[in-house]
Order: C-alpha cells, then sequence, then structure tokens
C-alpha cells in the first residue's frame, strides 16, 4: 500500500510538471499537447499573413477556405469556441483584404456588409450573414438584437452559433476608427482572448464623470445581446471598469468614427 502510494504522489508531481506556464502565467499548451482546430487554424494562418503582408499566402489562404467541403466544415466546428475564434477571425481577415485593397468599398457602407461576395467552404456569404447569422443565431439587423429572422437559410441553420455572446461586438473589426482592434482568435484560448480584448477597447471607450456613464454605441445598438441597457453596468464590473457599487449612472453613448482605418492589429 505504501509503495502504491508513493507511486501515485510521484506521478501525479510528474504529470504536475508538464502543465508548464509561460511568462505571462497562461498555461503552455504545447506542454497539455492541445491542438487549435484546423480549420481554426487556417483562419489564424490567413489573418496573420494578412498582418504580416504577405500577399501570396494570403490568396492561397483564401482559396483553401472558399474550398472547404461544406459538410467538413459543419462537423469541424463542433463547439462554441471553435465557431467563435473561426467566425470572428473570417469577418476580420475579409474586411481587412477588402479594405487595404479597395479602400474606396467603404463608402457604400450598406452595400459593403450586405454583399454576398466571400466564398467560405462553397457558400457565398456577406458581412451580415457571417455576424447577424451565423455568430447571432439569426437577428435581425436593425432590431437592437431582440428579433429573429423566422426564414433562414439552410446552410445558416446549420453554422450558426446557438448562443448570442454579447462580447463579439467588441472583437469584431468592422473597418473604421471606432471598430474594434483586430486580434487573432483560436479556439484552446478564445474564451481569454475575447475577454483581453474586450478589456483593451472597453477601457478605452468608457469615461465616468460623477454620475455620467459614457461608453461606446455598440451597447445601444446590440443592447439585447447584453440583456439590455440596464446591463451595461454589470457588463463593465467584469472588467474592473467602473466599480461594484449601488451607484447609479446616467448612460450616455460616445460618436461612432466611421473614418475608414486598416491594419489596425492587436497582439493579446
Amino acid at each position: 500500500m505504501k509503495t502504491t502510494l508513493k507511486f501515485s504522489i510521484l506521478y501525479f508531481f510528474l504529470i504536475a510538471g508538464n502543465f508548464s506556464l509561460s511568462a505571462n502565467g497562461k498555461t503552455n499548451l504545447n506542454a497539455l499537447n492541445v491542438q487549435t482546430n484546423s480549420h481554426v487554424q487556417l483562419s489564424v494562418d490567413l489573418l496573420q499573413s494578412i498582418k504580416n503582408g504577405e500577399a501570396s499566402q494570403t490568396e492561397a489562404r483564401l482559396k483553401d477556405i472558399a474550398n472547404i467541403k461544406f459538410d467538413d466544415l459543419v462537423q469541424s466546428l463542433d463547439s462554441k469556441q471553435k465557431k467563435l475564434a473561426f467566425w470572428m477571425n473570417m469577418y476580420n481577415a475579409l474586411v481587412q483584404v477588402e479594405l487595404i485593397a479597395n479602400p474606396e468599398m467603404f463608402e457604400d457602407k450598406k452595400l459593403f456588409y450586405k454583399e454576398q461576395r466571400h466564398k467560405i467552404a462553397g457558400i457565398d456569404m456577406s458581412y451580415d450573414n457571417i455576424e447577424h447569422g451565423i455568430l447571432r443565431n439569426s437577428r435581425v439587423k436593425l432590431s437592437l438584437g431582440y428579433m429573429k429572422r423566422l426564414f433562414v437559410s439552410k446552410w445558416e441553420r446549420k453554422l450558426r452559433n446557438k448562443d448570442i455572446d454579447g462580447r463579439i461586438h467588441f472583437a469584431l473589426n468592422c473597418g473604421a476608427i471606432s471598430c474594434p482592434p483586430v486580434a487573432i482568435f483560436d479556439d484552446v484560448n478564445v474564451e481569454s482572448q475575447l475577454n483581453k480584448v474586450n478589456e483593451i477597447y472597453l477601457k478605452e471607450n468608457t469615461s465616468v464623470e460623477g454620475n455620467q456613464l459614457t461608453t461606446t454605441p455598440l451597447f445601444s445598438w446590440f443592447r439585447a445581446d447584453f440583456g439590455g441597457k440596464k446591463s451595461v453596468k454589470k457588463f463593465l464590473v467584469q472588467y474592473d471598469i467602473v466599480p461594484n457599487d449601488e451607484t447609479k449612472y446616467d448612460l450616455k453613448f460616445k460618436s461612432y468614427d466611421w473614418t475608414l482605418l486598416t491594419g489596425n492589429f492587436i497582439d493579446l
């Protein structure tokens, strides 16, 4: 019995030793032998090639993504984390590719987001398809998040996320100055990555003067995704932007600067 106990203790420490931490305190994923989903990795590589200015690599990866078999993509993105990472990366990557090459496309913003000109797994999609259809579970774009579309395509039903996570609004880069910066997400770390980019964006876009709380209008445009306007303070408390006390704030939203801005990448 004593020998077995000693062996168990030794085994525990040997295993624990493999859970090494990096300099920033995060778990070393290589030591844990945790791998990013292959399709998510392709979206990661795409964004990285854009960030590095590697045009030929970017073009090749866009072709690979266009040629993914649809059923393979559906089966591969089998969790919320995988869907979030893949589709946020794809949205941000496509915006960068188009606006860097053709900045004049941003002059007609309605058409820019609505037109289905991006082929992913054989399907022609728009930015609205990705954001409001897939990531927001088929929400009507201009309904503040309260209305769901009843009639949607078969492919959207198969790809969409079941949950609406308000954090995506502070992670999707729409090509303007007031948009969140471009981060690169993977399905293994997406929860911590989302929290980090949310914290960075919200701290830069929120101010408190007495009882006046001023923050990004994204909270207003997609209010149902956060639980309504009354939940804004609760959301900000999570990131230590406002204290968790009894203070009642008068909520005000900043103006949104739609001036074109590309290349605003951030390392998490």
